[in-house]
């Protein structure tokens, strides 16, 4: 039940956020703030110095949210990052440790791949879901031409996605998508808000509805 709910956290808001910073504490900040803006799946990449520490403070203070870990490579990290309290594991590949790890212990996962063939061998291997990476460069024309045959994989592009372009994403057919900088890097930008990677938040779940409505 609890693989379920981390799937429908992702679904049903069609975002999961990326913390990619380069401190434990301003993760654990963004993190808190984007949660109180609406964010139900929070990916701490275990790039980031004390990532294990993070995630187990938020998966305590958070019971509410999903809170996963990024960059897990092999299967040492995932077996870590589920013991430190992670809902659902994402890499920038496939690997079939981390696919096993995950399994074994209900963890949500999601692959990284490119190509038509990898998105295809990273669901038959068993991810749940597949991020298509890096979306920066795969454009969303990119996306739409793959999902014309491949409609039936969970496709969830991360990098460069804003509430500028995720209508387009999500009229290219992809079932939710990765957020970084836009919410994460909102408190460096210049504004008026009190809580501004709180209200960023807020501003890309609002534009993510509006795409999908």
């Amino acid at each position: 039940m609890r693989k379920l709910r981390t799937l429908n956290a992702v679904y049903e808001t069609g975002t999961v956020l990326i913390v990619r910073l380069p401190t434990a504490e301003a993760s654990y900040e963004v993190a808190c703030e984007a949660i109180a803006g609406g964010i139900r799946a929070v990916e701490v990449t275990l790039t980031t110095p004390g990532a294990l520490d993070v995630i187990r403070r938020l998966s305590a203070e958070y019971p509410e949210a999903e809170i996963g870990a990024g960059s897990v490579l092999d299967a040492t990290s995932a077996y870590a990052s589920i013991q430190a309290g992670a809902r659902f594991l994402v890499s920038p590949q496939v690997d079939s440790g981390m696919l096993e790890t995950a399994g074994r212990y209900q963890a949500v996962s999601i692959c990284g791949a490119a190509t038509p063939t990898e998105i295809v061998q990273a669901a038959t291997a068993g991810a749940d879901l597949v991020k298509l990476f890096p979306s920066s460069v795969l454009n969303r024309d990119y996306a739409r031409a793959v999902l014309e045959p491949l409609g039936h994989i969970p496709l969830v592009p991360a990098g460069g996605v804003s509430p500028d372009n995720v209508d387009e994403w999500f009229d290219a057919g992809v079932a939710a998508v990765g957020v970084g900088s836009f919410i994460t890097k909102a408190a460096q930008r210049e504004g008026t808000e009190q809580h501004p990677v709180r209200a960023a938040a807020r501003t890309f779940l609002e534009a993510v509805a509006d795409a999908r409505a």
